[in-house]
């Protein structure tokens, strides 16, 4: 009996990290012991004394499957019942009737309190695969927008630096300066609101930021009046796609004319520079597409047979 007992802490403890074959073997060794056990205690006929099995019985529902589990208890108490029914003297259907809670109680606790343990473990990765989530959120939305402000920035305080170091024009400087001042405040509100997963970005207020950012980098901007036709549900991810292709002409494209095309339910930006190759899977196209999928678009890039490049975003 001690064996027994000590058989059944080894499968409750260490069996769940045992594999499929050793937790057949540890579970059947189990049922060994607890009819040795029986055997040993009252003969052959306290077989079909109910309980006997009953701690093998919850150490299967621990380890098997719910239906593995199952199907052993009932085989078990009805191999019982035949004991039962085969042992000398009258049959006693108070002991048959004890069979069923003996077989069942050990198996449905076991089951239930498995059940609990799993859904902690499902709460935990659902709350790892949510934060997972959130930093992949925030990583693709500050990418999109930290990317375009400091580049904006960046061409716009080399312009002015530009300018004062000819000795050109003091008030064309100090006017790209105080541009720049605000769109670092803008930045920060815009940071601020990423974070905290308030930011709409709009697609006209993005037309008019491309037009100034191009033209502060030297590069001819040809884009339409207006984007109000845009369905709205493509609007925000189509204001991304516009700031990650118009970023992209200012850093990488060393183009001097960038043009917009803008449909109802597509999007095109196109530059006629040499220095954009063809689009790795880096983390803004990788983005894009993301943003794309949910509204059952697509993201294309790639070269231009006439040189160039083009960035497209459609919705079929």
């Amino acid at each position: 009996m001690p064996l027994y007992a000590a058989g059944w802490l080894v499968a409750m403890i260490t069996g769940p990290r045992l594999s499929p074959r050793r937790r057949i073997l540890l579970v059947g060794a189990l049922l060994t012991l607890a009819g040795a056990a029986a055997l040993l205690q009252n003969g052959p006929a306290y077989l079909g004394h109910a309980g006997v099995f009953s701690f093998a019985l919850a150490a299967a529902a621990w380890l098997f499957p719910a239906l593995w589990a199952v199907l052993l208890g009932l085989g078990l108490g009805a191999a019982q019942a035949l004991v039962l029914w085969a042992a000398p003297g009258p049959l006693s259907w108070g002991l048959v009737g004890d069979l069923f809670p003996a077989v069942v109680i050990p198996v449905a606790v076991t089951l239930l309190i498995r059940l609990v343990v799993q859904l902690g473990q499902a709460r935990e990765e659902i709350a790892a695969l949510a934060a997972a989530a959130e930093r992949d959120r925030l990583a693709r939305d500050l990418h999109d927008v930290l990317g375009h402000s400091l580049t904006t920035i960046t061409v716009k305080t080399g312009l002015a630096r530009r300018v004062l170091e000819s000795g050109g024009d003091p008030e064309r400087a100090l006017a790209e300066l105080r541009d720049v001042e605000r769109l670092s405040r803008q930045a920060h509100s815009e940071v601020r609101l990423t974070v905290s997963g308030r930011r709409r970005p709009s697609l006209a207020a993005e037309l008019a930021g491309a037009r100034a950012a191009l033209r502060a980098a030297g590069i001819s901007p040809i884009l339409p009046p207006s984007a109000a036709h845009v369905p709205a549900e493509l609007a925000e991810p189509f204001a991304y796609v516009l700031r990650e292709g118009v970023t992209n002409v200012i850093r990488h494209s060393g183009a001097t004319r960038c043009e917009v095309l803008v449909g109802d339910d597509w999007l095109e930006v196109r530059d006629n520079g040499p220095g954009q190759k063809a689009a790795g899977p880096g983390n803004g196209l990788s983005g894009l597409a993301e943003r794309l999928r949910a509204v059952g678009g697509q993201v294309e890039a790639g070269p231009l047979p006439a040189g160039g490049f083009r960035l497209r975003a459609s919705r079929a």
